[in-house]
């Protein structure tokens, strides 16, 4: 039985300008702009609906915060180098670059660990009241979208990375488009940190 090509996974589609990947990942991120959206929609429907709404400098700890969006930050520079590195036809910086995006990934999970731990220590769950549910529903859902983006990237640090040998535009692109995702949980941080810490 002889391989039958796929076609587009390079190449793009006369249709759309885009090959099969790309419009993959953007169709997958407007779903996830939809769920996001209609959490922070809630999450403006509660607090403009309550009486009293606490800040949350009183019940979350703003340095590690910051440190953690300086961290996201950063993954998502060397997410950009780690795919520009490939365009640039070296491997080896490619490497380099995203294994410190998975890098900022777990250091990330552990700072939002840390959080998590001490607010337990205190007794605070998502029952205790309204702010802490949305705060732990909201972080806790970005936390798997962190880690999901950290497997697919491991993926491609990995075994993935095989298909730079048999085809290197192709795992560009691959690599490509798990960056676009990884910028999306970047822009998600950008809007959760003033939201539940700050604002």
């Amino acid at each position: 039985m002889s391989d039958i090509p796929i076609p587009y996974t390079v190449a793009p589609r006369p249709d759309t300008g885009l090959n099969n990947g790309k419009i993959g990942i953007w169709l997958f991120l407007a779903s996830e702009v939809m769920l996001f959206g209609a959490l922070f929609a809630t999450y403006i429907l509660l607090r403009t609906g309550a009486t009293v709404w606490p800040h949350g400098r009183e019940f979350l700890n703003i340095p590690l915060a910051t440190t953690n969006t300086i961290v996201l930050i950063t993954s998502s520079v060397t997410m950009v180098m780690a795919w520009y590195s490939l365009k640039m036809d070296r491997f080896t910086q490619f490497r380099i670059y995203l294994g410190l995006t998975i890098l900022c990934a777990f250091g990330f999970m552990f700072i939002k660990y840390l959080e998590y731990s001490h607010k337990f220590e205190l007794g605070l769950y998502p029952k205790t009241n309204t702010f802490l549910a949305i705060y732990f529903t909201m972080t806790a859902l970005h936390g798997l979208h962190v880690v999901g983006g950290a497997c697919v990237n491991a993926y491609l640090w990995g075994p993935g990375a095989k298909l730079w040998k048999t085809d290197k535009e192709q795992f560009t692109n691959r690599v490509e488009n798990s960056g676009l995702f990884w910028h999306f949980v970047d822009l998600v941080w950008i809007f959760l940190f003033p939201v539940l810490y700050l604002l």
